[in-house]
């Protein structure tokens, strides 16, 4: 028992991630209403850094919603780098509509797409053909000084050459470590087209690592020379959140090339209020309290300090929909001197330790509450979107009438006729939307009462996410 939960643990090593979201980035809280017919939201701003959890954060005898987990976070970090390198290189001066995130990467792209992904610090070296206005020479420099890219003999680094696939494969595998098959690469029953055989040993490395599986577009993945810039950045950010990187990452002492540059550093800490993709709100404030030192700025704060958060984004479980959070550590406290320090902005993992649920007189006791605040929001956003139907059909009903006398007594029948066709065509629109929505929203009251049921039998199958109090963390920054 105690190896399975070791095992499930180490499965959920990357159960929260950074992820560096931008000015002006649009967050949406998807409300709970998993209706047939997609879910109401509303739209907030945020422009912090931020990491991520989701899934099922649950003590489970199987892992389902792990997967699903893993992909949510790596399809969210892939935005934001994506839209990180779009607007980097606005800034340089490059048009909007150059940037497409489906042609070919370039060395420079790379290069951003490698220093955002694995947290490596800024440094400087100089390439004949990367000049000090290039759009990503810092990242360029960093990335070499890191030693995950090299240039040319000649002292070149052709930044805006694309790189091929193999060559991507073969920076990947230097930051992994696991076993592989050797011969001609096959992924999922095939083989690798445009591979060449000193690049065999990197592409079946990285095959085996599973990093591949959340890169969308197998086929091309397969059978193109090249990948996409947002291939990279779903095959980076699979990497962020890869159990052994970021037990290497978290391992301060490791002497791995990676940690070195990043100089990171490590808090551990014990959450004190409870978060849940089903129940946690934008802007709701959480605190956890340090289980261990821990040195910010110089300053050392003893355990037992108090780190505070909030949350920053919210999308709700639904059917086929894997729920998630992002939050943000946002200060730690001495409670003995009030000493208060802003904590860094960049984040390169986050593990649970601990996996826990609520015990089921918890769950049972709470399930009467929960389950009726799921039902009657339900219900309630369903009857208001119902008035809201009402109305606005109602209004245009309205003016469509009115049209209909003005244009037939101003002597234009025809667009009087035409006035009078639009009642009818708004009139059976109400009608079907009216029946839509009870349909949907009967649908919706159905399925979130069986969800908080199987939350209280079955906690492990549930469609919720959640981190508990005294749930354990390792931050590393």
């Amino acid at each position: 028992m105690k190896i399975a939960k070791k095992l499930f643990a180490t499965t959920i090593a990357f159960a929260a991630i950074a992820t560096v979201a931008l000015a002006e980035e649009p967050k949406v809280e998807a409300y709970a209403h998993p209706t047939l017919f997609g879910t109401q939201s509303q739209t907030l701003i945020d422009a912090e850094s931020t990491y991520q959890t989701g899934g099922q954060i649950l003590k489970s005898k199987n892992r389902l919603g792990v997967k699903n987990k893993g992909d949510v976070f790596i399809s969210s970090w892939s935005r934001d780098l994506l839209k990180a390198m779009k607007e980097s290189q606005e800034k340089a001066g490059y048009s909007k509509d150059m940037f497409n995130p489906r042609k070919p990467i370039l060395r420079s792209e790379l290069a951003f797409a490698l220093t955002e992904g694995l947290n490596a610090k800024s440094s400087n070296v100089d390439y004949s053909d990367v000049t000090e206005g290039y759009w990503a020479k810092d990242r360029i420099d960093t990335a070499t000084d890191a030693g995950y890219m090299i240039g040319y003999p000649s002292g070149v680094f052709k930044p805006d050459q694309p790189i091929t696939k193999a060559e991507v494969f073969a920076t990947i595998a230097k930051q992994i470590n696991v076993k592989y098959n050797d011969g001609v690469p096959y992924y999922k029953g095939k083989a690798m087209q445009h591979i060449p055989s000193w690049a065999y040993n990197a592409t079946n490395e990285v095959i085996a690592s599973g990093l591949l599986n959340s890169v969308p577009d197998t086929n091309k993945v397969i059978n193109s020379e090249y990948l996409s810039k947002e291939q990279v950045a779903y095959l980076v950010g699979a990497l962020r959140s890869n159990s052994s990187f970021a037990k290497n990452l978290a391992n301060a002492g490791s002497q791995s090339q990676c940690c070195r540059k990043a100089g990171v550093t490590t808090l551990k800490i014990k959450l004190l209020d409870r978060l849940s993709a089903k129940t946690s709100n934008i802007g709701e404030a959480f605190t956890a309290k340090t289980t261990q030192d821990v040195v910010v700025d110089g300053v050392t704060f003893p355990c037992g300090s108090i780190v505070r958060g909030e949350v920053i984004e919210v999308q709700r479980p639904g059917v086929n929909k894997c729920g998630f959070i992002k939050v943000k550590f946002n200060k730690i406290k001495n409670l003995e001197d009030n000493c208060e320090k802003a904590l860094p902005s960049s984040i390169a993992s986050a593990s649970a330790d601990d996996v826990k649920n609520p015990n089921f007189v918890a769950r049972l006791l709470g399930f009467p509450f929960t389950g009726a605040g799921r039902v009657v929001g339900v219900a309630g956003r369903t009857a208001g979107s119902m008035v809201n139907v009402a109305a606005n059909g109602l209004e245009e009903i309205g003016d469509e009438l009115g049209n209909t006398f003005v244009e037939t007594l101003t002597l234009h029948p025809g667009r009087g006729m035409a006035s009078a066709g639009n009642v009818l065509a708004t009139t059976g629109k109400g009608i079907f939307d009216f029946g839509k929505l009870i349909v949907s929203g009967t649908f919706g009251v159905l399925y979130e009462l069986g969800d908080e049921i199987t939350y209280v039998l079955v906690p492990s199958l549930s469609n919720s996410s959640s981190l508990n109090p005294n749930e354990e963390l390792t931050i590393v920054f």
